[in-house]
């Protein structure tokens, strides 16, 4: 890699993030320390494995005053990473080429959308724009030569140019009405109404004032009511990814998705020529799915995350290996994968391969943790964890020669970027950008225990410790409640739900991985099925109870519990089932399983789980709903709602409100307006933070 220029530009230095707190000076967490601790995306490393670029945002209560820059980090650490962009936009879907070159990425810098933009590495420079789409330009992908540039775009149905889809978005701008119409289901998604709006590929050339063509425009296949890319928060991709010979893209999308309301969403992969055209199918049936492709560097292999279609509403994603042919040709493809991580019981994400292309790593949700995991590329072999006992959250792991950059964290230290030693999975941090705040801060570590539950099922929690903490005082005790509830509670701070921004009030924090959570086994996020919300409701009860049996300093007469998303389901079960909690806080909860089914954004996998639909004989619609047991509601109660919510639209949360009002049960209702599914504006989710920790110091003190 030819990047004399980057190293002379660079001091010499070393980071090391904080392992360990000094025992005097802390002070207790606050939520500007929370809220404005930089936060770093996950790496994306160069070919020749000696440079990381990583986006770092610098968190502010204004929005406008917010910076997001890319980072560039010397995966040996012995440089201190630099500064590479310096805009008022932030960048995203950052690129290596081939080549060790250049970096491609998004951004808006002064249009109305987001651009491709190239950045030479081999020399300073400014990043030149080579996109000028009327309806953006995102996720780049590099060919193999490193000539051509692929990206996606949402564009107009029908439309074939960009001066079609420029002169149809400006009559959509102009017309008087704003009205949308549906004919399949889901019409939203998260925080947004879905629009007719397509996710299509292009490719041009790596140059500015290259023409893009839309390889999509025209075909069958998007026309087709069941197209849709992969689902991300705010849009969905295509997630293309070059073949070996760069005459075509593997895509993943559905050709289902108008089945959303009464079957499973399969996903499968394409070939896609890079001149355009029809796709040609690789994958397909409704037995599985399979996306997110990668190939083996050696280009004789293709992989992919697959997904089985059973009759549970949880399976586990595992790494599918596909032999990838001479030919490159879709009619030499065969459709027989074998599963590498076959007989592992965790659901694999964030995969990655070597780059000598005999060996995948992965990450995986483990007792808590999420782990780095390997498997052999080629099949013969089983996983293993880098390190069995590792603790934390790593993410987004990249080769870099022998050695991995990841993201990692805990519950005391903030997320950086840190490189790991495949050989045993110790790390050495790269950065350290949060280090020196974070040192000053009293977060002791979590402590954990075990317990059977009384249904014979080993049920796992962390404790979060008060700032200041005193094993002969009593603390009240607040059991907060992860969402999904196919995820976990993780030896991590949380910027949205954070432990040790509740336990700074004085509080002890337990967080229990209920039944259904994930890290413990296919069969134990399973055995949520049919049974909802009352046997996760029961082992958040035992395991408190535990909790006080082991922990002499929690105070059993000040108990209180909080959980947001399906943590908000539970917090209305409680709510109707128990009077244990001196108080209850519950942020975009359900109170009625059949209204949240028939309103939400999601509904089929709702209706395995209740196992029939509401019009069936199923008896869970009606036992299992905080609803049923209204007439119990007597615990003072906050509940909290954004307005732009479509998982758990706020009717839900409004007829929570008129319970309580009904029953006349002391409680208080925020309702954020511009919200969706979280609070994630800073002077938002400080005030609500301020009303939480002022209601719970009302009822617990």
């Amino acid at each position: 890699m030819r990047n004399a220029a980057i190293l002379a530009a660079l001091l010499l230095g070393s980071f090391a993030a904080a392992d360990t707190h000094a025992d005097e000076g802390l002070r207790p967490v606050t939520h500007e320390d929370l809220w404005t601790m930089r936060r770093l995306a996950t790496p994306v490393t160069s070919p020749d494995g000696e440079w990381a670029v990583v986006a770092v945002t610098e968190p502010a209560y204004k929005e406008e005053e917010t910076v997001s820059d890319l980072w560039l980090v010397a995966v040996d650490g012995k440089t201190e990473p630099r500064r590479l962009t310096a805009t008022n936009d932030s960048e995203d879907g950052v690129q290596w080429s081939p080549d060790g070159t250049r970096i491609a990425f998004s951004a808006k810098r002064g249009d109305d959308v987001s651009q491709i933009y190239v950045m030479d590495m081999t020399m300073p420079g400014e990043a030149q724009k080579i996109t000028s789409l009327a309806t953006a330009a995102t996720r780049p992908k590099w060919s193999p030569d490193s000539k051509r540039i692929a990206f996606e775009s949402r564009v107009y149905p029908g439309k074939l140019t960009d001066e079609e889809n420029a002169a149809e978005k400006k009559a959509r701008e102009e017309r008087d009405y704003n009205a949308t119409a549906y004919e399949i289901f889901p019409i939203r998604q998260w925080n947004r109404w879905r629009d007719d709006l397509q996710t299509h590929v292009f490719v041009q050339d790596a140059v500015p004032g290259a023409e893009a063509r839309d390889l999509l425009a025209g075909t069958e296949f998007v026309a087709r009511p069941g197209f849709a890319g992969v689902p991300s928060l705010s849009s969905e991709s295509l997630e293309s990814e070059w073949t070996p010979d760069g005459r075509a893209l593997i895509i993943s999308a559905t050709q289902n998705l108008d089945d959303a309301a009464h079957s499973t969403t399969v996903y499968h992969l394409y070939r896609l020529a890079a001149t355009g055209g029809e796709p040609q199918a690789l994958t397909g049936g409704n037995e599985w799915s399979c996306q997110s492709a990668k190939f083996a560097p050696r280009g004789d292999a293709l992989y992919c995350e697959y997904e089985p279609v059973t009759e549970f509403a949880y399976n586990l994603t595992e790494i599918a290996r596909f032999e990838w042919p001479k030919s490159g040709a879709a009619s030499d493809f065969k459709a027989e994968p074998t599963l590498l991580t076959d007989g592992f019981d965790r659901s694999v994400s964030d995969m990655t391969l070597s780059a000598d292309g005999r060996t995948i790593y992965f990450t995986a949700a483990d007792e808590g943790r999420m782990r780095l995991f390997s498997v052999p590329a080629g099949g013969r072999g089983t996983v293993s964890a880098l390190d069995p006992d590792s603790g934390g959250v790593y993410a987004g792991p990249q080769p870099a020669g022998r050695s991995l950059v990841a993201r990692w964290e805990d519950a005391t230290n903030p997320a950086e970027l840190v490189r790991v030693d495949t050989r045993n999975g110790s790390h050495a941090f790269l950065t350290g950008f949060n280090s020196e705040r974070a040192a000053a801060l009293d977060r002791p570590p979590f402590r954990e225990f075990w317990f059977e539950s009384s249904l014979g099922r080993r049920v796992h929690s962390f404790v979060a410790l008060p700032p200041g903490f005193d094993e002969n005082k009593k603390y009240p005790v607040i059991t907060l409640i992860h969402g999904g509830p196919h995820s976990s509670s993780l030896d991590a701070d949380h910027i949205r739900w954070s432990p040790h921004l509740i336990a700074s009030a004085g509080y002890v924090v337990v967080m229990t991985d209920y039944t259904g959570s994930v890290g413990y086994g296919v069969e134990f996020s399973r055995a949520i099925q049919g049974d909802p919300l009352k046997t996760p409701g029961d082992e958040l009860n035992e395991a408190l109870d535990e909790a006080i049996k082991q922990y002499p300093f929690i105070d059993e007469d000040r108990q209180a519990a909080a959980g947001a998303s399906y943590g908000g389901h539970l917090i209305n079960w409680l709510q109707g089932t128990t009077t244990r909690y001196r108080t209850l806080v519950g942020h975009a909860g359900l109170v009625d399983l059949e209204g949240q089914w028939s309103t939400s954004d999601v509904a089929y996998h709702r209706e395995i789980n209740a196992e029939g639909p509401p019009w069936g004989d199923s008896p869970i619609w009606d036992e299992q709903s905080p609803s049923s047991y209204a007439a119990n509601f007597s615990t003072p109660m906050m509940l909290t709602i954004g307005e732009k919510d479509y998982r758990v639209p706020v009717n839900q949360t409004i007829a929570a409100w008129t319970y309580l009002q009904r029953k006349q049960v002391p409680g208080r209702l925020l309702v954020f307006h511009d919200a969706d599914h979280w609070i994630m504006k800073g002077a938002e989710a400080k005030h609500y933070w301020e009303e939480v920790l002022a209601w719970l110091e009302k009822y617990l003190r």
